[in-house]
């Protein structure tokens, strides 16, 4: 297990750099910061699913499952998240679109292995979130309700996710294709909000077990941290809903 969530780090890791990197290339080589075509997808997808790794392979270790699943999910979902970022990077290089680009058949073997693995990403996920749900996890005070919201949330932005990119195929499919590109844009909001409580939630409780307070005081903080970050994911869908 150990070498696993070693191999997961470091793959989260230079995700991450990666990330940082292109931030770089993106300050000399300038361009749209918006757009289907800019340096923020390998920017923000590096950063995104590198810190989503990490956070996973540490959350995934307070949940009551065996170690040898825990350790395969870990490497399968690593392996999918070098291919995400890979191919946005590849097509980001190229000058294209990653997503929802059916130009060439090149461009639709990308977009259509993105697609995939984000299916595969949606599955691996949510067999974690319910193992959160099926057994209490372990942890100090205030771990357990976070590490279950955490994952909750975090089914939102799989299913915002999913949403952006049915809508866009389908508009695709049917010969729209600036449209389908523009189509994702009010979804990105609760995606991006919702993607990574299950790494503040559960970092937050950590950090307050550090603390001297009781365990009713960081239990509550924690229950408060959880209430605004629902708040925040309500508002992201009602933002979405008004703008679709």
């Amino acid at each position: 297990m150990r070498l696993a969530e070693r191999l997961c780090h470091a793959t989260g890791l230079l995700l991450v750099l990666s990330g940082l990197a292109h931030l770089g290339v993106f300050a000399v080589d300038g361009g749209p910061w918006d757009g289907p075509v800019s340096w923020r997808k390998p920017v923000t997808f590096g950063l995104s699913f590198g810190a989503t790794l990490i956070a996973v392979t540490w959350v995934t270790s307070y949940l009551r499952v065996g170690e040898r699943l825990r350790a395969t999910l870990l490497v399968v979902f690593a392996a999918d998240c070098v291919v995400e970022v890979g191919g946005i990077t590849l097509q980001a290089w190229r000058r294209v679109p990653s997503h929802l680009n059916m130009q060439t058949p090149f461009d639709t073997a990308v977009s259509m292995t993105l697609a995939v693995g984000g299916g595969v990403l949606v599955a691996l996920l949510t067999v974690f979130a319910v193992a959160s749900f099926r057994h209490r996890p372990t942890g100090p005070a205030g771990m357990p309700l976070a590490v279950r919201s955490g994952f909750a949330i975090l089914l939102v932005a799989l299913a915002s996710g999913a949403a952006m990119i049915a809508r866009g195929v389908v508009l695709t499919r049917t010969g729209h294709q600036q449209a389908a590109y523009h189509s994702t844009a009010p979804l990105k909001p609760l995606h991006g909000v919702s993607l990574h409580a299950v790494l503040v939630l559960p970092a937050l409780a950590r950090l307050l077990s550090r603390t001297s307070w009781s365990e009713q005081v960081r239990q509550r903080i924690v229950t408060a941290a959880v209430g605004a970050y629902a708040a925040a994911v309500v508002g992201a869908g009602l933002w979405a809903v008004l703008t679709y």
